[in-house]
């Protein structure tokens, strides 16, 4: 994934259309046939709404007037008066809002005022989102490195097997006295990473993190989605076989000589926009690195405690994984302080690697985050006696350069189990998540979409997307430690923002919707052929910075978007964007009885 160096760490026409893809989890797309005024200027999610859930539409028009709730012959069911907005958008222009919350009637509908004309059509139902929770996740499957994509799972997004990777060479910057500069290893499987086809333990280490904890979180829930992949059946839910596909990739990423993990798999150079099993340029596993250590022992610490209750269908897992995590720990205390500096590496060892750094320099946050899953696995205090679990007051939305609050969602939502071995800072640490979610929610009601996501220009950086669905699962973590419905509603909010509800007017997930990327900066979607992208994988999103040199059509920040496979900065799709999204769509669906 391509990223800019001084930020993420990485080098490197709008229109309106039909998305009537089947996305292979038993559900299908909602849309049909539309004109080029429909939803332009009515912005809503696209999908749906729930019956008892917040129905809100931003309509792109300063004057008042009533809108229409329509059923999709046009027939009036509903209407009501449009609210301005308290403050205008980014661009200068207040909106009107639409909302029809006490309308429950499930059907299939659209909104149409005189002036802006028709919103896209959707529904109001059950399970509203169940298609673009169920997909989100699919689209793992889609992107699994090691292995064919089948036709009986994948449909016409069938492909060859890409990247075996069981003949892996030691980068120099790798080597060892027991595996010297050139040794071959084995690392198959994993997630490709973004567009590209490397693979990456920092980011796999968040974006595994994440699908954990939606397991960890929603198991009953969660036991019931189903997504037609190979291991479907098995006696295991099918989101941690998904989650296994990456995982088991990850443990061979750790030097068993002495504990320590290597930062990323892959190519020199990237590969140009060609089908994966085109793509066969030497591969290499690249220096250990302390970001990649503790964010490794993490994610194994995390999956042993979750995996413990499957020792009959996956005998030795979840022991594996605990000796592991314990074993980088020790690597990582070790050595505190070994950055991924690629600049420098380059200027000493042959390959140069230009893929993606993920560089980061401070990792305070990654030994909470370590410390704290260890802790809660292992009832050992020793883990957080060990570093300083409040180092300072700032509470960061979760990145992949930034993951200490995964550490303190582990010790909230464990805490009912750590009795009088609970930290101390425990208090304070609820204190602080919910002092964050009433700072994330506090004026959003009077901006112009109504969304967390849409309060500051700040918010629109690469992977702008992915910002909204953290701050939503940092709203459903407030939910589940207060129960107050107003996090929920919000956290609702910003999935909504991510749907349709935006300055764009798109929904970023690719297949779901009426209005939705076609042409993400993702090679086998560019390369195979087939005129609609792989579903189920969400744009980055917004972003005015142009740091790829690709022009958005306009410099406000909700609405500096274009979908345009050159765009990266934009129309980039990343297994740390999809993963939190798949969170919060999946969470919401499961607490959907609890929106009334």
């Amino acid at each position: 994934m391509y990223r800019n160096y001084f930020w993420r760490g990485k080098a490197i026409a709008c229109i309106c259309l039909i998305a009537q893809i089947i996305c292979f989890v038993g559900q299908k797309t909602f849309s049909q046939p539309i004109s080029d005024s429909t939803g332009t200027h009515v912005r809503l999610n696209q999908i749906g709404f729930y019956p008892d859930g917040q129905k809100i539409a931003v309509v792109l028009q300063s004057s008042g007037g009533t809108f229409h709730l329509q059923t999709l012959s046009g027939k009036d069911v509903f209407s009501s008066e449009l609210k301005k907005s308290n403050m205008p958008a980014f661009g200068g222009i207040y909106t009107q809002i639409a909302d029809f919350s006490s309308f429950a009637q499930p059907g299939k509908y659209k909104l149409f005022v005189n002036g802006a004309g028709y919103s896209y059509p959707f529904e109001i139902k059950r399970n509203a989102l169940q298609s673009v929770a169920a997909g989100s996740l699919k689209a793992f499957y889609f992107i699994r490195a090691s292995a064919p994509i089948e036709k009986k799972y994948a449909g016409k997004w069938n492909r060859a097997e890409g990247h075996p990777d069981n003949h892996v060479f030691i980068h120099p910057s790798a080597a060892s006295e027991k595996r010297p500069a050139g040794t071959v290893i084995s690392s198959p499987g994993g997630w490709y990473d973004a567009g590209d086809y490397n693979k990456y333990i920092v980011n796999s280490g968040i974006t595994t993190g994440t699908l954990l904890s939606l397991y960890e979180d929603f198991p009953d829930y969660m036991k019931t989605v189903k997504l037609n992949i190979p291991e479907s059946g098995n006696g295991v839910p099918d989101v941690l076989n998904e989650i296994l596909w990456n995982l088991r990739w990850m443990q061979t990423m750790q030097d068993p000589n002495d504990g320590g993990v290597y930062h990323k798999l892959t190519n020199a150079a990237f590969d140009k926009m060609e089908m994966p099993d085109h793509a066969i340029e030497p591969r290499y596993v690249v220096q250990k690195g302390t970001a990649a250590t503790l964010d490794f022992a993490a994610v194994m610490a995390q999956a042993g405690r979750i995996f413990s209750k499957y020792k009959k269908q996956l005998p030795g897992l979840a022991d594996s994984c605990i000796v592991e995590a314990q074993k980088a720990w020790e690597w990582a205390v070790k050595n505190p302080a070994v950055v991924y500096n690629q600049d420098e590496i380059n200027r000493k060892f042959e390959p140069k690697v230009t893929t993606g750094a993920y560089g980061d320099r401070n990792f305070t946050d990654e030994f909470i985050w370590a410390a704290c899953e260890l802790f809660v696995t292992t009832r050992n205090n020793a883990f957080l006696n060990t570093i300083k679990i409040l180092p300072d007051t700032t509470m960061p939305i979760p990145s992949w350069s930034q993951v200490k609050l995964l550490g303190y969602y582990t010790l909230v939502k464990n805490s009912s189990a750590q009795g009088g071995n609970a930290p101390k800072e425990l208090p304070e640490i609820k204190r602080r998540l919910l002092a964050l979610s009433d700072d994330l929610i506090a004026g959003a009601d009077d901006n112009a979409y109504q969304t967390v996501i849409t309060k500051s220009k700040s918010n629109f950086n690469w992977g702008s997307n992915s910002v909204a669905a953290n701050q939503g699962i940092a709203l459903i973590q407030a939910y589940r430690l207060s129960g107050k419905k107003k996090y929920l509603n919000y956290a609702l909010a910003d999935l909504d923002y991510i749907l349709g509800r935006n300055g764009t007017g798109y929904s970023y997930l690719t297949g779901f919707g009426s209005k939705t990327p076609r042409h993400p900066h993702h090679r086998p979607s560019v390369a195979d052929g087939i005129a609609e992208p792989v579903p189920g994988l969400l744009a980055g999103g917004p972003n005015p910075g142009m740091q790829d040199k690709i022009k958005v059509p306009s410099l406000n920040p909700d609405e500096a978007y274009v979908d345009d496979d050159r765009a990266y900065a934009v129309n980039e799709i990343a297994i740390n964007w999809n993963a939190p999204f798949a969170y919060l769509a999946n969470a919401i669906e499961a607490l959907q009885q609890q929106l009334k």
